[in-house]
């Protein structure tokens, strides 16, 4: 039983660079996982009607996501989780994060711009990994690079071998439809919204295909099919499983095109969950006893209940509720009588969750991202960095009155992972570092709507944060004493030094030898 459960799951994240449209794709599956009745077109109408995984007030009025959202759905005889990541570059540290807990990933590409900066950043995390990769080029129904040109971007710039499993007929315009390499059928495209596109069993090779789409591109549909099977190795799902080499799909998510058979091609191709290193040793999907990690934790996922919900993988065994289990750090046991699983805001009490799912912890701090719960076992799981942030403000209370609620904000959103938190060790300031602009305005517009108090910036001029330690106590003590207007503390209490220019840091390194910079925070 526990097997089958096991072998059934999967668990993936949708990442792509923003407006490439991995939200109109997530709807799309959640369609056909009959999760959702209608698809709403989710741009056209930002305030009103949002897709079903955007639910933070700041992510409809700006039409972006910025959280992590799970949602899961039965398809076939397979369990679906899907992990929605932030496109936003400003959020790629969620990003980075959620991807420890998938075993396979889509990137979602636009046909007209091609691979972007975030993207490449994000097929690097998956290179680490060795996560497998499906690619989905989207926005075939306008007009989009040569199918071909976009082959060789994709192999050069996400350095993977690619091999189409479907191929495109023209694009924008005269968009026709997409012929399927794996089953050999071609689908016609007709721009809907709302109806599933027929499909038609032809063989290539007879008049039957120009009665469909014309002499002129049957013919040069057919040359192109012999070029690929001429330049492209059969697809091989091992190298896929391995990360070698990443299918391709081509489509359009918001006609619902294509969809389909990515999502069928996915779920008989993509791995069911993998096992998890952790310090200790190797954990196996399968083995009996439940393990499991906190990847995430939000705040108010309900604004009626001022409550956290702690993300957690299950890499093990089997969750079940009311039982009691270990939660490694503190040493403690505990128990949960409500963890959930998501269909994005709608969330349902489960009983039992086997590896490969994810469920909601409800939460008032007793968790921090990275810990781990298991059945009574020491184990550290370990992969979740916190990057080193580039930029950097002093946070100050705007309303005296409030100052324990922004103290309370402060802690939950940090707790999060949305930025990072030191304590500046010379004037005992507050400095929230960030990778990016936009999460300023997020914590200032969450402070305020969430948690009733005021914050106001003021600018400090930065140039990294850099967590430090030495082998060489009377180094490091030299090192602090010198610097001492730009020793921190974070959270933990570890010492960062804050540079605040590049030459600065470089000076540092050079002078004193025995001391280790690390610009993340796992060491």
């Amino acid at each position: 039983m526990a097997n089958q459960e096991i072998e059934r799951r999967r668990t993936f994240a949708i990442v792509a660079h923003p407006d490439a449209g991995k939200t109109s794709l997530t709807e799309k599956f959640l369609l056909f996982g009959g999760q959702i009745q209608v698809a709403g077109a989710v741009k056209s109408n930002k305030i009103k009607k949002t897709a079903t995984s955007d639910w933070m007030d700041i992510e409809k009025q700006r039409g972006i996501s910025v959280t992590t959202s799970v949602m899961e759905f039965d398809y076939k005889d397979y369990k679906v989780n899907i992990l929605d990541t932030p496109g936003h570059q400003d959020f790629a540290e969620d990003t980075y994060r959620t991807l420890t807990a998938v075993d396979s990933v889509i990137i979602v590409v636009d046909g007209a711009k091609g691979v972007e900066t975030q993207t490449r950043k994000l097929m690097e995390v998956c290179r680490m990994r060795n996560t497998p990769v499906i690619i989905f080029v989207n926005k075939m129904d306008r007009e989009a690079k040569d199918p071909f040109d976009l082959m060789d971007e994709l192999e050069e710039e996400l350095v993977i071998q690619v091999r189409p499993l479907t191929w495109p007929i023209e694009s924008g315009p005269r968009f026709k439809g997409v012929y399927n390499l794996y089953e050999h059928n071609l689908n016609l495209f007709q721009p809907s919204k709302q109806v599933v596109t027929e499909k038609v069993e032809v063989d290539i090779h007879t008049e039957e295909l120009d009665n469909r789409i014309g002499r002129d591109l049957a013919d040069r549909l057919r040359g192109e099919l012999e070029l690929i099977e001429g330049v492209y190795p059969d697809f091989d799902v091992d190298g896929y499983l391995k990360g070698e080499v990443a299918p391709v799909f081509f489509g359009s998510a918001l006609n619902n095109f294509g969809v389909e058979e990515l999502l069928n091609t996915f779920v008989e191709i993509a791995p069911s969950p993998r096992p998890v290193k952790a310090e200790e040793r190797t954990v196996m999907p399968d083995e009996p006893k439940f393990t499991g990690f906190i990847f995430k934790i939000t705040a108010n996922i309900d604004p009626n209940h001022r409550s956290c919900i702690a993300f957690c993988k299950v890499c093990s065994g089997k969750f079940s509720r009311n039982v009691p289990y270990y939660h490694v750090r503190h040493d403690k046991t505990l128990r949960f009588s409500s963890p959930t699983q998501f269909m994005a805001q709608r969330k349902t009490t489960v009983d039992e969750a086997w590896a490969g799912d994810i469920i909601g912890l409800p939460d008032n701090g007793t968790f921090k991202i990275g810990d781990t719960l298991t059945e009574g076992e020491h184990l550290h799981f370990r992969g979740l960095p916190s990057f080193s942030p580039e930029m950097f403000k002093y946070i100050e209370n705007a309303d005296p009155m409030k100052q324990k609620q922004l103290a309370k904000g402060i802690d939950q959103l940090m707790d999060e992972g949305v930025a990072q938190l030191f304590v500046n060790q010379f004037n005992g300031r507050k400095i929230i570092g960030t990778v990016g602009q936009l999460q300023f305005e997020v914590i200032q517009y969450r402070l305020e709507h969430e948690y009733n108090a005021r914050c106001r910036w003021e600018p400090v001029s930065l140039y990294k944060a850099c967590w430090i330690e030495s082998d060489d106590p009377a180094e490091l003590d030299a090192f602090k004493k010198r610097k001492y207007q730009y020793m921190a503390k974070d959270r933990e209490g570890r010492d960062v030094f804050l540079a605040d220019s590049g030459y600065v840091l470089q000076m540092a390194q050079m002078d004193f030898k025995h001391i280790k910079f690390h610009f993340t925070s796992e060491f």
